[in-house]
């Protein structure tokens, strides 16, 4: 059983968007990736940032897939599993508490940093990168960098079915041993669907991603201002402008986590309006001229936000 509801007024909606953001920026459907879903249908919404736990696990949110069990290279979406896992070995105690862990996922989440990102995988594998190792030394330490997909498998989910989870994100490219894990055709990659990030962040709002307290650690780290005074003036370290959040209004509520690379423009964003209106939406694109554009998420969230203004799902 899916984690959502179909819903048929939110798929003949899911269907418009798609003909018309294909239309108005020339993307074909096989390039994009969305998950719609609309909580609803008596799901209380914590508007601190959580929804409640008790009755946000009784139903299952409304929802919509265009190609969401399909995976792709997901950039810096990959960050919010290795968020998860990290919460999880401090949990079991697998690794001692820290600060510069603390410090390393708030600069993974809020700043997309790489640089944090790639000590956060050498402190849940074990692993560090250098030249290319013997066999034998190899092949333990290709072990030990599949320890977070062991992790995610063992949730039993559909969704996560082919994603891979075990490389380390970079702004110039691996070297060395991390070029051999890679692959000689990159084979090795991360793989992530929408779907599998829509359920992982799901959970996570829903506070049963390791533990309720650890949840809503994670969804403040997620947590984005839409007023454009608060971003960042990198624009590397901006994760609004260009990506859903921007086409959101002030009034909205954001958490999110984006990915981009000059291949692929991804998001993935929960929004809260008024008291009790909530959404999530999940959108993958591929190919380089999708990766230019800087106007295509922001149209599809504003597309998907006005529509549940003027008219509700229920």
């Amino acid at each position: 059983m899916s984690f959502y509801q179909p819903h048929p007024q939110l798929a003949q909606w899911g269907e418009t968007l798609l003909q018309d953001i294909c239309s108005r920026h020339a993307v074909r459907p096989e390039q994009m990736g969305i998950v719609w879903l609309v909580y609803g249908g008596g799901v209380r919404v914590n508007t601190g940032g959580a929804l409640e736990p008790q009755t946000f696990w009784q139903q299952r949110p409304w929802g919509w897939s265009h190609r969401g069990d399909v995976n792709v290279y997901p950039a810096s979406i990959v960050k919010l599993f290795y968020l998860v896992a990290t919460h999880e070995w401090l949990e079991r105690g697998m690794i001692p508490p820290d600060p510069e862990i603390d410090r390393a996922l708030r600069d993974m989440i809020q700043l997309s940093s790489n640089d944090a990102t790639s000590y956060i995988v050498d402190v849940l594998t074990g692993t560090t990168s250098g030249p290319d190792l013997a066999p034998g030394p190899f092949s333990t330490w290709q072990y030990q960098r599949n320890i977070v997909n062991r992790y995610f498998q063992s949730w039993n989910w559909p969704e996560f079915a082919g994603v891979n989870i075990n490389q380390k994100t970079w702004c110039d490219g691996p070297y060395g041993r991390e070029r051999a894990f890679l692959g000689p055709n990159q084979e090795n990659r991360n793989r992530l669907n929408p779907l599998a990030t829509a359920r992982l962040f799901h959970a996570i709002l829903g506070g049963i991603a390791v533990s309720p307290r650890r949840s809503q650690q994670m969804v403040e780290l997620c947590r984005r201002s839409l007023d454009p005074a608060d971003w960042p003036t990198d624009p590397a370290y901006n994760q609004v402008q260009g990506f859903l959040g921007e086409g959101l209004p002030t009034t909205a509520r954001l958490w999110s986590k984006a990915g981009h690379t000059s291949q692929v423009r991804h998001d993935c964003a929960y929004v809260e309006w008024g008291d009790d209106q909530a959404y999530m939406l999940v959108v993958f694109t591929v190919g380089q001229a999708q990766s230019r554009n800087e106007k295509l998420l922001p149209d599809i969230s504003r597309w998907v936000f006005t529509r549940l203004q003027q008219e509700p799902l229920s």
